[in-house]
């Protein structure tokens, strides 16, 4: 009986230590809930603060007009606000569960989630906060002005003769064809508008040649690359020149405005686009294939000269289309071959992609 009393006072002695312990564990929990409601405050009103600031900038830089400034004052505040009502509301809740359970060690809620509050991005691991990477300097960026793409085009390309028509040319119109290779950077001009938008960059360019009737290019004794009939029948002929480039072109159209409490877009997804400008570079190489049959044997010669032809390229160019698919133009001022007696300009025309 008395093994029995005493096992009883044992436990009887445990429960109540558990019970203060849990008491005093709750305590803690609700201790630490509250400040963490005081830094929310804290946190959100710096948010503001900087948003405020930014706002105050765009303002005197004539970016916004007193209005405009207002009504996006009003919008972050209100956004902050909520931001504290919620945040407190949840904290709230958590606090009202540990005290109608003071005799109970409550489990927090326990999980991983990364949080950015407009200040700095926390990781809340098991319910504690553990803050990284504060944002006091760097509010969001408001208003993007420069975007920037890869640019593809492919098309037929053929060379304007002085004299000559294009349905004269000495080269294949179909087989003659283009490729360009590059990066573009598009910037909006005016502060309040996207209608025209200033785009440059730099691209290479690889522009063929194909000569009809059995014809390659060769070096004469003047020093002039002209058009001779090969001894062979040719299977194949093509002149490339390769270039690298730097176009700018003054952009023009539609886009679509939006507009968040934190950000200002415009958008030319989907909306009609010219562009009018031009070109300027260098020519990186020459060269020439050929593919013919030599009694019988299959040769393939690969020929990489200067053919004379002109180091700085430069020309105009244009497209149009609808978001990133356009319809692409561009011709070379400069001469293929320098000191030439018939000068031949390149000139393509394709499909512009805008990835």
């Amino acid at each position: 009986m008395r093994t029995i009393v005493f096992y009883l006072t044992l436990i009887l002695i445990s429960l109540i230590m558990n019970h203060a312990a849990a008491q005093e564990q709750n305590k803690e929990k609700i201790e630490a809930l509250r400040e963490q409601k005081i830094k929310i405050t804290e946190q959100e009103k710096e948010a503001l603060k900087l948003e405020i600031e930014h706002i105050n900038k765009r303002l005197d830089d004539g970016d916004l007009n007193a209005e405009e400034a207002r009504i996006l004052k009003e919008n972050a505040a209100k956004l902050r606000a909520l931001n504290i009502e919620n945040k407190h509301a949840i904290i709230d809740n958590k606090i009202a569960l540990l005290e109608r359970n003071q005799s109970t060690v409550l489990e927090e809620e326990k999980g991983f989630s990364i949080i950015d509050d407009g200040t700095g991005i926390s990781i809340n691991v098991d319910g504690e906060p553990w803050h990284f990477f504060e944002k006091r300097d760097k509010p969001p960026k408001y208003d993007r002005r420069t975007y920037s793409d890869p640019v593809v085009a492919i098309g037929f390309n053929n060379a304007i003769i002085e004299g000559q028509s294009l349905d004269d040319s000495p080269y294949k119109i179909g087989g003659s064809r283009f490729f360009e290779l590059g990066w573009v950077w598009r910037t909006r001009v005016f502060d309040n508008s996207n209608f025209m938008r200033f785009t440059y960059g730099f691209s290479f360019q690889f522009n063929g040649l194909k000569p009809k009737d059995n014809q390659y290019f060769v070096i004469n004794d003047e020093g002039q690359a002209e058009l001779q009939e090969f001894e062979f029948e040719l299977s194949k002929s093509k002149f490339r020149m390769d270039n690298l480039v730097f176009p700018i072109h003054f952009e023009f159209g539609p886009s679509r405005f939006r507009q968040t409490e934190n950000t200002i877009r415009y958008s030319i997804q989907n909306q009609f686009r010219l562009g009018i400008g031009g070109y300027g570079g260098f020519n990186l190489s020459s060269r020439q294939k050929l593919k013919y049959d030599r009694a019988g044997e299959n040769v393939k010669d690969k020929l990489k000269r200067g053919y004379n032809t002109t180091n700085f390229v430069y020309g105009l160019s244009a497209y149009a289309g609808f978001d990133g698919i356009l319809l692409y133009i561009k011709y070379d001022l400069n001469p293929i071959f320098k000191d030439a007696l018939v000068e031949q300009r390149n000139i393509s025309l394709g499909l512009r992609c805008d990835l």
